[in-house]
């Protein structure tokens, strides 16, 4: 039997022992050497080879031992650096833009790291006192940024948007249907409510919306979908019918606004929205996960006019931030109105430490222990500027103006519409029949995947018959992208649908390509 490992021994490894800074040097450095290796590996936006070949890289590195591999060490630690750089998708490259998924800040990784390093957490004061205080401040100057009484506002950070609309739609059913203190639904579940709860959102609002309804005990039907106009905006005359519309025994537990959907990057018209959610006393929740970029741009800011009537607000910073995954926001106009979420635990927050001002923001939050993810933001917000933040989402907007443009010229391809912020709908032209169009389209999109020439999205559009469409999506969220890149990335689309096309032909004309719609 091996000797105990003596006091030494025991800390050797650990990340913020002196030993264990030097062992972090050497594979931070061996880490971004791997990333620098990897574009030249790569030769695009992703390796060639699709799915088998993603599965096959990952066997060939875990090997038969598995993870817990009986020859450990730092050169098995390199190996999953390499592997995991080459097969990364690579944000920064012109051909990646296939989700709101943004390359993040020098500064905003190193204070990842750091925040890795040290890890903090925020469930209680002495876990991680400055970082505490960072996450208070930073919800008070977006409070500010929003329109909101900073003095009055609150807040929280979260893994992700739909966690931040689950938790909007939690204090909207409490305050809803929650009653005193002393009797709220919190306490008491939703057993012996007599009414039935009602959601308003519109057709283009994101699915987690009816996710979080199901998870809050209300039922995804309690959802109703307010019809919306061509660029997927909300009807304030459809939402005045279904609330008026409503009877006795229905309640309505908020109206959900979406601030850039996720294909046209549209707004629905807010203050419209709140004026009808008042009028009806009515929660109003705005989903700004992709549209608060908006909010930097002198020019976009507009969009988002009404935004401070809102009574909770969800919206990201790893989408228009260029923060690190997770740098989630959700923040409330009335800090009264986080109630449910207070929490007393004699071993965290007691509250003789409390009164003394060791405070913690276990009352904040769904998670007890919690990353700094305000950290990474107040980084990026640091070495960028509301400025430099500004002129980042002005150069995104005007790469999909630009992409538009292109597309509205190209008579092999076809655009929906010009977009709002910066993502672009379009579809490849075809002379096949409609009902085997989409698959062809869905074909060129798996087809530059799997070469590793480019990642674009897709979605689906309602045709005047009623039926759906697949188009192609483009999302610009890195700001150094040339129109020349644009223009050859698009080049390359038009090259892909028609080796599409010359490959379906010779198989057979008019089968729809596996897989396809």
């Amino acid at each position: 039997m091996n000797p105990a490992p003596t006091g030494t021994d025991r800390r050797v490894a650990l990340a913020g022992t002196a030993d264990g800074i030097e062992q972090l040097r050497t594979l931070v450095d061996t880490a971004l050497d791997a990333v620098s290796g990897a574009a030249v590996k790569r030769g695009g936006p992703v390796v060639a080879g699709g799915p088998d070949a993603a599965i096959a890289a990952v066997r060939d590195l875990v090997r038969q031992d598995g993870f817990l591999t009986r020859a450990p060490g730092p050169d098995r630690v390199g190996e999953l650096f390499e592997a995991y750089a080459t097969w990364a998708a690579d944000l920064t490259h012109p051909a990646a833009v296939s989700r709101m998924q943004c390359a993040p800040t020098p500064a905003a990784v190193a204070a990842e790291l750091l925040a890795a390093v040290l890890n903090q957490s925020l469930h209680s004061w002495e876990s991680g006192p400055f970082a505490l205080e960072l996450e208070r401040r930073l919800i008070r100057e977006m409070a500010g940024w929003v329109g909101y009484d900073q003095e009055a506002a609150s807040g929280t950070l979260t893994p992700g948007g739909s966690i931040s609309n689950l938790m909007g739609l939690l204090l909207s059913r409490d305050h809803a249907l929650g009653g005193t203190a002393d009797g709220d639904v919190s306490r008491a579940g939703l057993t012996g409510q007599a009414l039935r709860p009602r959601i308003l959102c519109s057709a283009a609002a994101h699915f987690s919306i009816a996710r979080a309804a199901g998870f809050l005990g209300l039922g995804r039907d309690a959802v109703v979908r307010v019809p919306v106009d061509d660029m997927g905006r909300m009807i304030p005359e459809e939402a005045r019918r279904l609330l008026d519309g409503f009877g006795p025994d229905e309640t309505c537990i908020a109206l959900v606004a979406t601030a850039g959907t996720t294909d046209h990057g549209s707004f629905d018209p807010l203050r419209e929205l709140a004026a009808l959610a008042a009028e009806h006393r009515t929660w109003l929740h705005v989903d700004a996960a992709y549209g608060i970029g908006a909010l930097f741009s002198q020019t976009l800011a507009t969009h988002l006019d009404g935004l401070a009537e809102a009574d909770s607000i969800a919206f990201d910073l790893h989408k228009f931030g260029w923060t690190p995954a997770s740098s989630s926001v959700l923040l409330v106009g009335d800090r009264t109105r986080m109630s449910p979420l207070t929490q007393q635990a004699v071993y965290l927050n007691p509250p003789d430490d409390e009164a003394e001002g060791y405070t913690a923001l276990l009352g904040t939050s769904l998670q007890t222990t919690r990353r700094s993810d305000a950290f990474k933001i107040a980084a990026s917000l640091l070495a960028l500027g509301r400025k430099g933040m500004g002129d980042w989402v002005d150069a995104c907007h005007a790469q999909a103006r630009h992409a538009a443009a292109r597309i509205a010229g190209d008579p092999d391809l076809e655009l929906l519409a010009e977009p709002v912020l910066s993502t672009v709908i379009f579809r490849c032209r075809t002379s096949e029949p409609v009902d085997d169009e989409s698959a062809w389209n869905a074909a060129v999109r798996r087809h530059l995947m799997a070469e590793g020439r480019a990642l674009l999205a897709r979605t689906k559009v309602r045709r005047p018959d009623g039926g759906f469409q697949v188009h192609l999506k483009l999302v610009f969220l890195t700001p150094a992208t040339s129109t020349a890149e644009i223009d050859a990335l698009l080049d390359d689309v038009v090259t892909a649908a028609a080796e599409v096309r010359e490959a379906r032909e010779q198989a057979g004309a008019g089968r729809p390509a596996p897989g396809g719609e």
